[in-house]
């Protein structure tokens, strides 16, 4: 019997939507009771972070609650890691409302405070911070059951590089805390003199307002939060109608590099006016939208009717097995139209079958002006049963209909669509598929996605990276850029060194070039954007298990699927028995063989497993960081699956996934064992569906696979070992004791971003600039 990876992707999406986010704060409390580790003996109840930072300064302002559950006196010295990068000054502490002494120390004086903290304690968790400054405190007492209120405030010098300003915090010292943050808020002002264009953190989902091109404000809110990483936000400064600017690593001389474009328009453009369209709505109204669905489709119709511009031109396709047009030909949007638009739609009643084939043919008919944008949004809850129904038919139908090159944007709502259809649909006409649940409001969905394309900037567009070859780019179909928009293109490139970002589109009826200046990373420029590799490694699975989904099956594509999720740790539903303790790391052809087992589960076109799995593989292909915050979850069905779907996990009702724009869940930790005896391993702390970007665990609660910076790491054979360390290279690397004098000359010896490697409490086996490390625990 093949593996139920339906089962699975039930089993972890279930697991991501129980465990609280990932988060930020900053500041570390030390216990100075002996015998006690780094800092667990304290709560955090809330952190408050604001920050405004005007042309490069910062000035930040930081409160804390810290709580002792305890029985006894916690004496505590705070300490806080300064930042890599830019200058920190004018730092104060105050504890309850009264200025804590306390000193600013330079680098060297705080690696060795660093050191006799890690020696003395026994607890290698603050080597990752050697080579970085230090305020340091003097001791305050916390009574037990008691809180204490400890606000910051301090400026800080923005790193800026080339058009590219970079905002920090060293927030992952709260993962010392013996209990989640209750409560954390960050909002970061940014006021510039010079125009703002695109705005992306790495490390969080954040919400982003925009009053005009010369500022904006950024806002985090999250609860019961445990930190993993530090905060980061980049934003690039340009004038004209549109940015757009290249982050890029280079991890080695022998291997192509990996860069990240960002490109934005003007906040309110004005060189570049908004972009007439045609929006053509085609709208399921079979027997089986009968109730809420039916209405909730009228009011997401009017939306849209009521975001149309002056010279835009629409019309309306409803269909079961007839279609039925507003109009037999495009609209003009005026007054008039529109009030006859909203009286077919009060009229729409729901009944009969569902003919997909013939009302894509009739909407697509009506196009014959390639000069401006088009988008067909198809809304259907159920699978072709009129007229044609094969699926292959249905695509190759639409896509010979589709002469002017409009964008298909396919939702499907509920678990009764062929997903696979519409992902042919939507991803052969250069759009995208989202999946409304059983039980979620479709006006909210088509609302959130039409409000984001209501005026086009620029279209059909292309870019070139000059004077390098590129590979490998995604997406591959460049979407429009709207106002308020960002594109997001990832790649691989030949040749470092400078190079010229050529952007051209169509804006108002010409085909208009922008030019901006960029510079492609060699090996020496540092690790400061190596999570770009990420990114694109995520978009490049997500690429792989489309082509199979779509094509079948070959060997090369499941190999390097393989490849992919072994090194970065993207444990798809296909590749998460890499998770698995006593399987090989580096199997070869079993698992190869393993992979493709589960691969035929994408032969499940509908039910809950279709839905979910092209949710996810959606997810890999539009990630634009390497992990993502929580949002919407997906509620199961109750009822039994449909024959040859694989049974579905019932011990939760809700499941968290990209589907459809929503943001990922958070998950739980744990395993089980599905009914082929495997495990199935649950990740803690992943934001998306199987993406092990913190840990995951095993049945004994043991962690099985981690990421750390930019390396993965899984626990075989007892130890962790470097997702890169091949078993030959394993058996051969040098044993260091943790703790010895070895292991601190070779902290000391290291660039400060290896250092993270070495606060495993575990046996690990570690790469470091080229040699292979073993370190053991310390003999008692």
């Amino acid at each position: 019997m093949k593996p139920r990876v339906g089962r699975y992707l039930i089993v972890i999406a279930l697991a991501l939507a129980a465990q609280p986010d990932r988060a930020w704060s900053q500041g570390i409390m030390i216990d100075r009771r002996p015998n006690h580790p780094i800092a667990r003996s304290y709560e955090i109840r809330d952190v408050t972070v604001d920050a405004k930072v005007r042309d490069q300064v910062a000035e930040v302002q930081v409160s804390q609650t810290f709580h002792n559950p305890g029985s006894t006196v916690l004496e505590s010295e705070y300490y806080f890691p300064l930042p890599e990068e830019g200058a920190i000054q004018n730092f104060v502490l105050m504890v309850d409302g009264k200025e804590l002494p306390g000193r600013l120390l330079p680098k060297d004086e705080a690696r060795r405070i660093y050191e006799e903290i890690v020696r003395t304690k026994r607890d290698p968790a603050l080597l990752e911070y050697m080579g970085r400054g230090l305020f340091r405190t003097s001791v305050f007492p916390i009574p037990p059951g008691a809180d204490r209120k400890v606000t910051m405030r301090y400026t800080q010098l923005c790193k800026r590089d080339r058009d590219l300003v970079e905002f920090a915090y060293p927030f992952n010292t709260q993962k010392f805390t013996a209990k989640p943050i209750q409560r954390l808020t960050l909002s970061l002002q940014i006021q510039s003199r010079d125009a703002i264009k695109s705005l992306y953190s790495p490390t969080s989902d954040t919400t982003i307002r925009r009053d005009g091109d010369h500022d904006a404000r950024v806002l985090l809110e999250q609860r019961d939060v445990v930190p993993k990483n530090d905060f980061r936000l980049v934003y690039s400064l340009a004038e004209g109608a549109l940015g757009a600017t290249v982050m890029s690593y280079k991890p080695s001389g022998s291997e192509d590099g990996y860069f990240l474009m960002l490109a934005s328009p003007q906040v309110k453009p004005t060189d570049v006016k908004p972009v007439p369209k045609t929006v053509i709505f085609v709208l399921d109204r079979s027997g089986s939208m009968a109730g809420k669905k039916i209405e909730q489709a009228r009011k997401a119709l009017q939306f849209v009717l009521n975001n149309l511009r002056d010279d835009d031109l629409f019309n309306i396709v409803v269909y079961d097995d007839r279609v039925e047009t507003f109009q037999p030909e495009l609209q003009r949007y005026t007054s008039k139209t529109r009030a006859e638009a909203d009286r077919f739609v009060d009229n729409i009643r729901e009944g009969g079958a569902t003919n997909i084939d013939a009302a894509l043919k009739s909407a697509l008919g009506m196009i014959h002006d390639d000069s401006r944008p088009s988008y067909v949004l198809f809304l259907t809850d159920g699978l072709p049963t009129a007229g044609e129904t094969g699926e292959m038919a249905i695509a190759e139908g639409a896509r010979k209909a589709n002469r002017e090159h409009a964008r298909i944007f396919a939702f499907g709502v509920g678990y009764d669509v062929n997903s696979r259809l519409l992902d042919r649909l939507s991803g052969g006409n250069s759009g995208t598929s989202e999946y409304v649940k059983p039980d979620d409001d479709i006006e909210s969905h088509v609302s959130r996605f039409y409000a984001k394309m209501t005026s086009p900037v620029l279209t059909d567009i292309r870019i070139e990276l000059t004077d390098t070859d590129v590979n490998r780019t995604y997406p591959r179909d460049l979407p429009d850029l709207f106002e308020g928009g960002q594109l997001v293109w990832v790649g691989r490139y030949r040749q470092a060194g400078r190079s010229t970002i050529r952007l051209s589109g169509r804006a108002g009826g010409e085909r208009r070039s922008f030019e901006f200046p960029a510079e492609l990373a060699s090996t020496d420029r540092g690790t400061a954007f190596d999570f770009v590799e990420r990114v694109w490694a995520m978009r490049r699975v997500g690429h792989i298990i489309d082509e199979i989904d779509l094509r079948g099956q070959n060997k090369e594509l499941i190999d390097e699927l393989v490849s992919l999720s072994t090194k970065y740790g993207i444990m798809t539903p296909y590749t998460s028995f890499l998770a698995d303790e006593s399987i090989p790391l580096h199997g070869g052809m079993a698992n190869t063989v393993r992979a493709g087992e589960r691969l035929h589960e994408l032969e499940i076109t509908d039910g809950a497993t279709g839905v979910i799995q092209r949710g996810a593989k959606r997810f890999y292909q539009e990630a634009a960081r390497p992990s993502s915050a929580s949002g919407d979850s997906f509620s199961l069905p109750s009822s039994a699956p449909r024959a040859g779907t694989p049974a579905l996990s019932t011990e939760s009702s809700t499941i968290s996934g990209r589907f459809g724009g929503m943001s990922l869940g958070a998950g739980s930790s744990g395993s089980r064992r599905d009914s082929n005896g495997l495990q199935r391993t649950r990740a803690q702390g992943a934001n998306e569906p199987g993406l092990f970007n913190a840990e995951a665990k095993e049945a004994d609660g043991r962690p099985s696979v981690r990421q750390v910076g930019a390396k993965t790491f899984y626990y075989k054979n007892q130890h962790w070992i470097d997702s890169t360390v091949k078993p030959e290279d394993d058996a051969k690397a040098t044993v260091i004791e943790q703790f010895s004098d070895a292991f601190f000359r070779l902290a000391e010896s290291q660039k400060t971003e290896l250092n993270q490697y070495l606060t495993f409490d575990e046996p690990v086996t570690v790469e470091l600039d080229g040699q292979i490390y073993r370190f053991e625990l310390a003999k008692p």
